[in-house]
């Protein structure tokens, strides 16, 4: 199963290539261009995106991903963690918010409520199917 973080923060990557590493085949992207660059070239399952990035922000990036592949679930981080944000969130298809600075444990609680969430939902088809 493949992963996706996009975080313009070196550490946010490495970090959370860390802790889903041993489940998971991950992917980084530093920028939401370079994101859409892999999406487009690889089938993910999840797509983990941080708000505030430079250039293009990951609400842009959501949009841009459920408008392509509704398919792939998008969990959202942010640091910035107000009610604006939240609520902005909530108005999207993203599948779940995540704030940081979180844990290990609470990274592969969110990434495994989603999917177990997309697999009740009968989505068997990933990105790779359409090909």
């Amino acid at each position: 199963m493949k992963i996706l973080v996009v975080d313009d923060e070196r550490i946010v990557l490495e970090s959370c290539k860390r802790v889903l590493g041993e489940r998971f085949d991950v992917s980084l992207a530093e920028s939401s261009d370079r994101a859409l660059e892999l999406i487009g070239g690889e089938a993910f399952s999840l797509i983990l995106v941080d708000i505030k990035m430079p250039y293009k922000d990951g609400m842009t990036l959501m949009r841009q991903v459920k408008k392509t592949w509704p398919e792939i679930p998008v969990i959202i981080m942010s640091g910035y963690v107000t009610h604006e944000t939240i609520e902005e969130v909530a108005r999207t298809d993203a599948a779940t918010f995540l704030a940081k600075p979180f844990t290990p444990d609470e990274l592969l609680e969110a990434l495994e409520k989603v999917l177990k969430k997309e697999k009740g939902h009968g989505k068997k088809e990933s990105a790779g199917d359409r090909r």
